[in-house]
């Protein structure tokens, strides 16, 4: 009798916990027992939500109910889609996705109006949707570590972006977009496969730092000359055999670089034709008063 009562209470409360509510995996995961706004963090700058190295393949619903988050971080997980429900984020300030395994970005990202800062790098992008420049207070945007070769020319319209990064992907000319950036003081194009620098680049009359390391640039144009902003330029490890003369206008790059941290002009690993190696190995001045004579007799 006892053993059959027994049977009987475990059978029921099979049943109960078959038809009571179950969080999906995820959620459950990340919730244990608790609110989803106890995940919340309210710094004085931000209320934000970080979950970071979760080992999500996929975002946990409760997420997209978080109106109030302003700075959200999803790095480094294992997540294929963003489902179009960020587009509810509309408080977004800053938001982290790089590390992941997104294939495209939702066209609900243009619903982000606050959205100052993005990062989507090492994933698995080949393009960017035209959506993106409806956030137009962006101001840091990093697309580094994907298989995109163009941009849409909509992002004209991002004339809040002060840093791009565009490194190791797949570009084969700089955009064309990125000329009308106007407020753009860091572009990092490292490791694609450029083989010219436009002359449009002298719009970007800002620019501190320039990154093109790593690519198959021949010549650098004159017109990169006349941005005098410029504080940092890499051209290290590409093709180029000459320097246009004007180089020297360039003042406040200070030394020749080695340091990928420092400052000043880094032109390393280049088949610079004769005297240009020894005329370099002297170091910056020396470079510069080369130049500024070549073009007094030419």
């Amino acid at each position: 009798m006892g053993t059959e009562h027994s049977k009987n209470e475990e059978h029921r409360s099979m049943v109960f916990l078959r038809k009571g509510p179950k969080l999906p995996a995820w959620e459950d995961a990340l919730l244990s027992g608790r609110e989803p706004k106890s995940l919340l963090k309210r710094g004085l700058r931000y209320v934000s939500l970080s979950l970071i190295m979760k080992g999500m393949t996929s975002t946990p619903d409760f997420l997209w109910g978080l109106h109030e988050v302003q700075k959200l971080n999803l790095s480094r997980n294992q997540l294929v889609v963003i489902p179009p429900s960020l587009g509810k984020l509309d408080r977004l300030v800053v938001l982290n996705l790089g590390g992941n395994c997104l294939k495209c970005l939702p066209k609900e990202i243009g619903l982000l109006r606050n959205l100052k800062v993005l990062f989507v790098n090492m994933n698995c992008l080949k393009e960017v949707p035209a959506e993106l420049s409806l956030c137009r207070k962006l101001e840091v945007l990093s697309l580094s570590h994907n298989c995109i070769s163009q941009l849409p020319l909509s992002f004209t319209d991002l004339t809040s972006l002060r840093k791009l990064n565009l490194s190791n992907n797949r570009f084969v000319q700089i955009p064309l977009c990125t000329f009308a950036l106007r407020s753009l003081d860091f572009l990092h194009l490292g490791s694609n496969k450029l083989e010219n620098i436009a002359e449009s680049i002298q719009y970007l009359v800002n620019l501190q730092i320039f990154i093109v390391e790593n690519n198959n640039i021949r010549s650098l144009p004159r017109s990169l000359c006349y941005i005098s902003s410029l504080e940092l330029l890499n051209v290290d490890y590409n093709a180029i055999q000459t320097l246009p003369d004007e180089l020297y206008l360039l003042h406040r790059l200070r030394r020749i670089a080695w340091n990928p941290m420092d400052k000043g002009l880094h032109i390393v690993h280049n088949p610079l034709s004769r005297p240009l190696p020894e005329v370099v190995e002297g170091g910056l001045d020396v470079l510069f008063n080369y130049l500024r004579d070549k073009k007094e007799h030419n």
